[in-house]
Formats: structure tokens, sequence, C-alpha cells
């Protein structure tokens, strides 16, 4: 049976859209979204609602990642979540917005780092952006200043992922959501195993597994399975660890179905094991020890 553990939830988010814009929820004209209607996003979401999703789990660290806010002000976010904290308590560190390819990028990183609770940046680069000279010149910045990068892609890009962990041994790459395996065929899953095999060969990439919903399917531990079991294959019990992506993952799935779905498909791993994965993985990975 599965153990349980204390959890550090190392994929979450918050907002208030009644201070604060985030373009893709407060514009009138929704984005193209990879879970499709995301209507019930669209309202504050704060540490109340998530420890109200959360209840009955232990959580108790979690790693807030950027929100698509403004990016017209990437400070903002990050001075906005200052505030948060000394009020809430939460998060316990996150994960700040910075465009690698912008002329002001250096400053953003610097101002970024200087928060004591900033462990990194995110970024969506488009097709092609990770190969582009400009973009990985702002690459090559963080680790001056101690930032890991989270990445979310397509296991499609994955090939170029694994080209800048060998370029830049120095920076951890920390693939969000298991590199987005939507295409649940056959061919689909074999490629997508083949792309997470090429990068996690790099010893300086990591792999958060979340954001694994299917559109229009509610979130089962049957359904993921295989998905979560050759994530950590390929990664290893030392560089793969469990998130709940919410509220966005709500979409698919309430909080106790995907935890609970991550405990019933590790329930015969080892105790130690399973507590990497849920805990011990993300407190050392995202230096909140």
């Amino acid at each position: 049976m599965s153990a349980q553990f204390p959890i550090v939830d190392a994929h979450q988010h918050f907002w208030d859209l009644r201070v604060n814009y985030h373009p893709w929820l407060c514009d009138a004209e929704p984005i193209p979204f990879r879970y499709g209607d995301y209507a019930s996003l669209r309202r504050p979401y704060l540490p109340g609602e998530y420890f109200s999703d959360a209840r009955g789990f232990d959580v108790v660290k979690t790693v807030y990642i950027e929100t698509e806010w403004d990016p017209r002000d990437p400070l903002g976010e990050t001075a906005w979540i200052e505030q948060l904290r000394r009020d809430r308590g939460f998060p316990t560190v996150i994960v700040a917005q910075a465009w690698l390819d912008r002329d002001d990028v250096e400053s953003v990183l610097e101002r970024q780092a200087a928060f004591d609770f900033v462990r990194g940046v995110r970024h969506k680069p488009q097709r092609g952006a990770m190969g582009d000279a400009r973009w990985r010149a702002g690459y090559a910045r963080l680790a001056r200043h101690g930032l890991r990068f989270d990445l979310q892609a397509p296991w499609t890009e994955l090939a170029d992922a694994a080209a800048l962990c060998r370029a830049f041994p120095e920076t951890l790459l920390i693939l969000n959501h298991s590199g987005l395996p939507a295409d649940r065929s056959a061919a689909g899953i074999a490629g997508w195993k083949a792309a997470l095999r090429q990068l996690a060969a790099c010893p300086n990439a990591a792999i958060k597994i979340s954001g694994i919903g299917v559109p229009g399917q509610r979130w089962t531990a049957a359904a993921n399975r295989e998905v979560v079991l050759s994530a950590i294959d390929a990664f290893g019990l030392e560089r793969a660890m469990f998130a709940s992506n919410f509220p966005v993952d709500g979409l698919c799935g309430s909080f106790a179905e995907i935890y609970s779905g991550f405990r019933e498909i590790v329930k015969d791993f080892p105790a130690a094991e399973q507590r990497r994965l849920f805990h011990d993985n993300a407190l050392r990975i995202y230096a909140m020890e």
C-alpha cells in the first residue's frame, strides 16, 4: 500500500484577476488551450482556495510557477508574490518570469535573483528558439545568477532541450508537465519515451510529473500509469517529482484524484523511493532545505 508523506508541490499557481493582469485569463478572447475550455479558471485563486482543494493532503511547501502575468512587467509578479508570502505564508519559493531574448534580460534576471525566494525562471520557447543565438545568450546568463530553468515545451522539442543542457551543463533544466505527452497513441507514446530518454541522458535535467491530463477525460491512475512510470524510469528516482499544476489541472481532475492517482501508481515502490517523488526531490532541486 502507498505510504502517506508530506508533500512538496513542485508546480502550482496563484492569481488574483481583480487586481492583476494576466492576458490569457483577463482578455475576452480565449487562447487555444491544451485542455480546451478554461473559463472556470477565470477567478481568483489564492492560498485559501489552494488549500481547500488540497484538503486531506499534507502539503508543507510549494513551488509557485509564473502565470503568464503581463509580459511588460515581469518584476510585478514577483513583488506581488512577495506580499502574498508575507500575508499568507505561501508559496515557499517561486520560478519567475523572464524573456531570454529581450534587451533587458540581464537587468530582469539580476533583479529577479535578488529576491531570496526566486529559484529560477520559466519560458515556453517557440519552436526552434532554443537554438537561436540571441535566446541562448540570455540562457547563458542564468548560471551567473544561480537560476534554474523551467522548460515547458512539447516532447517534439526535447532534442533541442538536450542540446541546451549539453551546451550549458552548469544550468539545471527542469522539464515541466512531463514533456506534454498529449498523443496517447502507440506511436505518440513511443516518440515521447524516446525524447524523454534523450533529455534524461543529460545529468543536469530533471522532470516534473504533472500536467498529464487528457482533454475530455477525468484524471485516473489507469489512464496515466504508463506516463508516470515511464517518466520515472527515464529520469530515475533522484530527478523526478510529482506536482499538482493547480488550479489548471483542476480542469481534468480534483487534487485528491491526481495525488491519490500518483499514490496508487507508485504504491509498490519502497517507502523511501515514494518519499523522494512526493517530497525530497523537490525540496532538494528547488533548494528549500
